[in-house]
C-alpha cells in the first residue's frame, strides 16, 4: 500500500520552487581564505545563528490532504576532499541539512529538485535518515547498529538510490523501527550504497534487511554485500587517524 502511494502522481504534486543548488563552492573544501578578521567574525555569527535556527526547527508535519509517511525523514548532503583526514567535529560541520518531510507530496517536492547521484562530482554523499537521527556513527540511534554496504560500478547509483529510498519510505523492509537511514556515496572509481539499522546484534533483522535489499535493488545473486557494525567503523577510523598522527600527517 505504501509503495503505491509513493509512485502515484509523481509529477502532479511537484510545485514550483527554487532548485536545491549543491555547488562545489558550498562544500567547505576550499582552503584559501582571503577574508578579513571582521568578515570571519561575521561568518562565525551567521554560523552560530544558523545552528540556533537548526536547533529550533519545527518538526515536519503533513499538509492538508497530503498522504502522511509512517516516519518523518530528513535529506542531508556532504562533500569533502579525498585523502584529507577528518575529525568527528569537522565531519559533523560538513554535513548540510537539505530539509525534512512528513508526507509523500513533500518528499517529491524535495526529490524532484535534487541533483541525482550520478550527476554529482568529487567525493560526495546524499543521506536520507529518519528525522532526529544524524547520519553519524555516534548518534544514539546508530551507535549500537551497523550497515549493509553494496559497491556499485559507475552509472548505477541514481537508479539504485531511488529504488532504495522509495522502499524505505514505503516500509518495504518490514523490520519495525530498525531502519535508521541510507547513504549513497559517490567516489571516483565506484559508488557505494548503504542502509543503516539500529541493532547490529540482531541477526534475524539484519538478514531480513539484506534479503529485502537484494529484492528492491534487483541485485544479481553473486552481488557481494558486506555488513559492518558502526563499532568496527569507529575503531577503524581511530586506528587510521592514530597512524596518520604518528607519522606527522594532518
Amino acid at each position: 500500500m505504501w509503495r503505491c502511494r509513493l509512485v502515484i502522481n509523481t509529477r502532479g504534486v511537484v510545485q514550483k520552487r527554487n532548485t536545491l543548488c549543491l555547488k562545489d563552492d558550498d562544500s567547505g573544501d576550499h582552503d584559501q581564505d582571503n577574508s578579513s578578521p571582521k568578515d570571519g567574525e561575521k561568518e562565525k555569527n551567521e554560523e552560530e545563528e544558523k545552528d540556533s535556527n537548526t536547533t529550533k526547527r519545527k518538526v515536519a508535519v503533513p499538509g492538508a490532504g497530503e498522504h502522511p509517511l509512517q516516519y518523518n525523514y530528513t535529506f542531508w548532503y556532504s562533500r569533502r576532499t579525498p585523502g584529507r583526514p577528518t575529525s568527528t567535529q569537522s565531519y559533523e560541520q560538513n554535513i548540510k541539512q537539505i530539509g525534512s518531510f512528513a508526507s509523500v507530496e513533500q518528499f517529491w517536492r524535495f526529490y524532484s529538485h535534487m541533483i541525482r547521484p550520478g550527476d554529482l562530482t568529487g567525493h560526495s554523499d546524499f543521506h536520507l535518515f529518519k528525522e532526529g537521527i544524524k547520519p553519524m556513527w555516534e548518534d544514539d540511534a546508530n551507535k549500537s547498529g551497523g550497515k549493509w554496504i553494496i559497491r556499485l560500478r559507475k552509472g548505477l547509483a541514481s537508479r539504485c538510490w531511488e529504488n532504495l529510498i522509495l522502499a524505505i519510505l514505503g516500509e518495504q523492509f518490514m523490520v519495525g523501527e530498525e531502519i535508521c537511514g541510507a547513504v549513497v556515496s559517490v567516489r571516483f572509481q565506484e559508488d557505494i550504497i548503504s542502509i543503516w539499522n539500529k541493532t547490529a546484534s540482531d541477526q534475524a533483522t539484519t538478514a531480513r534487511i539484506r534479503d529485502t535489499l537484494r529484492r528492491v535493488l534487483n541485485l544479481p545473486p553473486n552481488t557481494i554485500m558486506e555488513y559492518k557494525t558502526h563499532t568496527d567503523s569507529i575503531k577503524a577510523w581511530e586506528d587510521f587517524h592514530g597512524l596518520v598522527n604518528a607519522s606527522g600527517g594532518r
